[in-house]
Formats: structure tokens, sequence, C-alpha cells
């Protein structure tokens, strides 16, 4: 049953995905100190909090608590994304203002860490809204944000059904092409979500290269 092997599988792999990016921001820390926006300790817990609701929804069996989990799994992708934001905003304005706040190695860090981030909490975002998610509720055809190629194949992937690296890749192609690869999306929602992706990682690889161009120029 989806409840029980493969839900858990989704909800190990999320938070596993949670954990790598909690290891990015740490380590962006040690490289830039106290240089760093503040804001990037707050999206390190944030993310721990997280991390934790996920880990408790593993052995969760009744349903009324499930919702509960979604939203509190909301909310913290809201306040990561906004603090991601934040974070890009204040690497932006130290790049092109105030350029003695951070150095070339700090900031490309930053930069790395706002990217990575970016797609790791926008494949949980996907994945949230469009069940299982948190919510483990059964997944149908009239209760999607999605439709993947699979879906349009039914006779060679028969009840197929999403999982949560189908929506990490579809954030990882969302924030790199600016576009689903296999995926369309369907919902105003989640056209929403995706079209802040992308703005979000065009401004942040935008960072990249100039920072990259910079430091090959000098």
């Amino acid at each position: 049953m989806r409840h029980h092997s493969i839900a858990r599988k989704e909800l190990v792999l999320a938070q596993l995905a949670l954990l790598f990016a909690i290891g990015l921001q740490l380590l962006t820390r040690q490289i830039g100190g106290d240089a760093l926006p503040g804001t990037q300790n707050i999206v390190i817990v944030i993310e721990v909090a997280l991390a934790l609701v996920i880990g408790l929804t593993v052995n969760v069996k009744k349903a009324h608590r499930w919702g509960l989990y979604h939203f509190l799994a909301i909310v913290l992708l809201g306040l990561i994304s906004l603090a991601n934001v934040s974070s890009l905003i204040y690497v932006l304005h130290s790049l092109i203002i105030d350029h003695a706040v951070l150095t070339g190695i700090e900031l490309l860090a930053a930069a790395i860490a706002i990217f990575l981030t970016n797609i790791i909490v926008f494949a949980l975002w996907y994945w949230e809204i469009d069940s299982p998610g948190l919510t483990r509720t059964l997944w149908s055809k009239y209760d999607k944000d999605f439709q993947f190629t699979q879906n349009d194949l039914e006779k060679e992937f028969p009840n197929w059904q999403p999982q949560f690296g189908d929506y990490l890749y579809l954030s990882v192609t969302n924030a790199i092409n600016f576009a689903p690869a296999d995926a369309r999306p369907l919902t105003l929602q989640v056209k929403a979500l995706m079209a802040a992706q992308s703005l979000v990682s065009v401004f942040t690889l935008a960072l990249l290269i100039a920072r990259s161009v910079s430091i090959l120029g000098t």
C-alpha cells in the first residue's frame, strides 16, 4: 500500500533533501561567517523544523494529524522561500551596490547555496501541494496540479503515481530551463510557484555568471 512502503520512502527522501540543504547552508556560513545575511540562519532553523515535521509524519497513522502536518509544512516552506529570497536580495545588493561587504568567494558560495536551496524547497512545494506530500492522501486524476508524461501513457505505465523524485527532477529542470521537462502545470497555484522559482533561479544564475566573469577577468 502507498500509505506505508512508498509513502515512508518518500518522506525519508524528502527529509534527506532537507538535510542536504541544511548542510549546504552550514557550509556557506562557515565560508562567509558574519559577512553573510542573517536570513541564512533563519533558513537553517526553519529547515531543521521542517525536517523534524517530516520525521514525525513517518509513523503517523491517524488521518486527522496529516492535515496539521500539511499546514505546518506549507507555513514552513513559505518562510524558507521568503528567507531565501531575502538572502538573494542581500547578495545582489552586495554585488551591485556595496562591493565591500562580501568577497568573490563568499558571493559565489552564497549564490550556490541560494540556487540549490531554491531547487530543494520548490521540489517540496510541488510534492506537498500535489498529493501525497505529508498528508499521504491517495493521488487521483481528479485532484492534481501536474500532468506528467506517464499520465498520457496509461498502457505503458498503468497505475503510475508521481513520487518525490519526480518532483525533485521537475524542480531541477524548471530552475535550469525555466520550464518543466516532462510535466505540464495545470493549476494557477502551481503556475505561480513555478514562475516564482524561475525568477529566483534566473537572478541567481545571473549573479553566478556575473561574478564568475568578474573573477576570471581579474
